[in-house]
């Protein structure tokens, strides 16, 4: 499945690790049930979702910690979009 594909799909594609649904659910609006999926998981990948979902909320200080446990450079609200496709990408190749 390719980063287009999974933006595109209408529902949940089967088969999927914790962190592809998180991005899928984020990118469909359901971000309570994206955060569900993510918040337990202590990866970098799943800290990095973590991360993407406070900007998503506005929570840019929550947001903050989760890049840094993810080991990544804070993104702005800006950003959203291509960061979206950015994490998608590494997590569809995990």
């Amino acid at each position: 499945m390719t980063v287009a594909e999974l933006d595109a799909a209408p529902s949940l594609p089967n088969g999927q690790s914790a962190c592809v649904q998180a991005l899928w659910h984020a990118r469909h609006g359901s971000w309570d049930r994206a955060h569900e999926l993510v918040q337990d998981l202590e990866t970098p990948l799943a800290s990095w979702v973590h991360a993407l979902l406070h900007l998503i909320e506005g929570d840019v200080g929550n947001a903050g910690y989760w890049f840094a446990r993810a080991g990544k450079p804070r993104r702005s609200s800006a950003q959203i979009d291509a960061l979206w496709r950015e994490i998608a990408a590494e997590a569809l190749q995990a």
